[in-house]
Parts: C-alpha cells; sequence; structure tokens
C-alpha cells in the first residue's frame, strides 16, 4: 500500500497513536474529509478542462466543413446565351 512495506506502516500507526492518542479517530475523521473535499475538486477542475477540450473540438469540426468547400476547385462562369452588342459601323 503506498509503495511502502508492512513493518514501515506499522512504525507510522505507532507514531500516530503516540502523537495523538485518543483523538486519534477525530484526527483521521478531518483527514478523510479533507481528502475527499481535496479529490472532488481535482474531479471538478478535470470535468473542466474535458468540458472546454469537448467545447473546443465542437467548435473545429463545425469550422472544417466550410474550410473545405474553399479547398474544392470553382466552377466555370457559363458563356453569356446572348450574343454580344456589336455597335453600328
Amino acid at each position: 500500500m503506498f509503495g511502502l512495506s508492512p513493518f514501515e506502516l506499522m512504525v507510522i500507526g505507532v507514531i500516530a497513536v503516540v502523537l495523538f492518542g485518543g483523538n486519534l479517530p477525530e484526527v483521521a475523521r478531518k483527514f478523510g474529509s479533507s481528502y475527499r473535499d481535496v479529490r472532488r475538486t481535482l474531479n471538478d477542475v478535470q470535468q473542466q478542462f474535458r468540458e472546454a477540450e469537448y467545447e473546443a473540438k465542437r467548435a473545429l469540426t463545425m469550422d472544417t466543413p466550410a474550410s473545405t468547400k474553399l479547398d474544392e476547385p470553382e466552377e466555370e462562369p457559363e458563356e453569356p446565351s446572348a450574343p454580344k452588342f456589336k455597335p453600328p459601323a
């Protein structure tokens, strides 16, 4: 767990009992609630980044069809069907 051996976890547990004694359950609850709040905040920030990324991708895909129209070759205009005007000589 957390890359610690069982002996290291026991040492940390003994130190916690010596430091906090009877208040250990209360301290553990406070630590747990603080940890939960930090995780919730991090998840909210990650969700905001995901939404921003989604909006950016959606905006890019909406612009893509318009830009491909510019890449298509233009059709040549048709010749007028009426004859050109020639002034009298």
